[in-house]
């Protein structure tokens, strides 16, 4: 199965991705990003820059509604993601787990919607 790893982190954490004082929080998460690779689940991902580099669009009726930064006025935000290929759903939520930020802001896991999450979900 295919899942999706969301990272979920404060606004303090963005801030330590630049701040040179800050080597052991890029190091926890580069030794994470390391053992997803390495451990060969790993079909994509990426850290996203901050939220207020995003740009938000509804399209309501013909009209587009743009608005900069991200939609969500919450404590977390998107902060990057991985897809994995891993036998079931407790295998992801023990990938999930060692994330850096699972402990400060969280980590949603979703499954990618395949054809063989179509079979799995279907009764």
């Amino acid at each position: 199965m295919q899942y999706m790893l969301m990272f979920y982190q404060p606004a303090a954490e963005f801030e330590q991705r630049n701040d040179a004082s800050s080597q052991a929080y890029r190091a926890s998460w580069v030794a994470y990003a390391d053992a997803v690779r390495q451990s060969g689940i790993s079909l994509g991902g990426h850290g996203l820059l901050p939220p207020m580099t995003g740009t938000t669009l509804r399209v309501r009726g013909d009209k587009r509604q743009v608005q900069d930064g991200p939609f969500a006025d919450t404590k977390e935000q998107l902060g990057g993601y991985f897809v994995v290929d891993v036998p079931d759903l407790d295998a992801a939520l023990e990938w999930a787990a060692r994330a850096p930020c699972a402990a400060s802001g969280g980590v949603e896991v979703r499954p990618v919607f395949t054809a063989t999450a179509i079979a799995a979900a279907t009764p």
